[in-house]
């Protein structure tokens, strides 16, 4: 008997059992009486979205960075770090990026970039940039909570498509440390962010607040977890320059003809069908899961992207 033979007659048997009589009925509760409506799981309310929960980011605000694998596809947050972004979209189209490259990546930690010698010139660019790790949170922002508590943010949630963290008391919001955060690093002192550049690997929320995140990324996140690392005991960079992973070019799409930009769209997370993805998501309503934590962490919840009109 295959997987799908099995599945079927599970089925049948399950089903025959919930209609079949049971002793003392009146005392036994049905398991729906002891488990709440889990309710539609991620893959159905995925497929009930309408065409109108997607949305195509401004070619403005999206960076392309070409490595020998592929391309990297950045979206950017000028709500939230709008000097930054000012700042890398200055340094793209400057070529500053050119010829650097990856040269310290830390197993589980960050993919770092830029100038490891510190002396190219940033040409128009500032250097250094005053920090933005944080901005004012407004009532009008399509704010989306997640519903949980969350150990780094008095609430957490999400925001033009990014995951965010905000404090209600001093009405404070910033971009979150999750997978594939694109940040700019520094020095101790807090207004020293200048060029270098990093991309989380995995979620790093205790930098929340600390760094600016400029954006994430959205296409590509393979071709980062796939370089070569660095060794710990020498802080993750990478002492073998051949091992580097060099940056080819860095590119506003904005600045290339449509028909060479790449065609992504991402889920809109101010609409109600991404709440009910989220509920869904936290519910873990697939038959496969036998125990359901009804929790989900801010960075577990996968912020849907696509490829082409077709979604592929």
């Amino acid at each position: 008997m295959n997987r799908l033979q099995m599945s079927m007659a599970l089925m049948l048997a399950l089903g025959a059992c919930q209609e079949a009589p049971v002793d003392g009925a009146a005392e036994v509760a049905s398991v729906t009486e002891i488990e709440p409506a889990l309710g539609p799981t991620v893959a159905e309310v995925m497929e009930a979205a309408p065409a109108s929960a997607w949305v195509t980011p401004d070619p403005d605000n999206l960076l392309y960075m070409d490595i020998a694998t592929g391309r990297i596809v950045i979206m950017l947050s000028p709500d939230l770090a709008p000097g930054h972004v000012a700042q890398i979209k200055t340094l793209a189209r400057e070529g500053f990026y050119e010829g650097l490259n990856f040269y310290r990546v830390v197993h589980g930690f960050v993919a770092q970039g830029g100038d490891v010698a510190e002396t190219k010139d940033v040409g128009s660019a500032q250097s250094p940039i005053a920090a933005e790790f944080e901005d004012v949170f407004s009532a009008d922002m399509p704010f989306t909570p997640h519903g949980f508590d969350d150990g780094y943010a008095d609430e957490a949630g999400y925001l033009n498509g990014f995951p965010v963290g905000r404090d209600v008391e001093d009405g404070s919001i910033w971009l979150a440390h999750c997978t594939g955060a694109f940040a700019f690093g520094r020095n101790n002192e807090r207004d020293t962010a200048s060029t270098e550049f990093y991309i989380t690997l995995q979620p790093q929320r205790y930098l929340d607040r600390n760094l600016t995140v400029v954006g994430r990324v959205i296409v590509g996140m393979d071709l980062v977890q796939a370089m070569p690392r660095g060794a710990f005991g020498h802080g993750g960079v990478i002492e073998d320059e051949t091992r580097w992973t060099p940056i080819n070019k860095v590119t506003v799409a904005a600045d290339l003809p449509e028909a060479e930009r790449v065609p992504v769209q991402i889920f809109d997370t101010g609409t109600d069908i991404f709440r009910q993805l989220i509920k869904a998501r936290s519910a873990r309503a697939s038959e496969f899961f036998h125990f359901r934590h009804h929790y989900l962490d801010l960075c577990q919840m996968p912020l849907p992207v696509r490829l082409g009109e077709g979604g592929e």
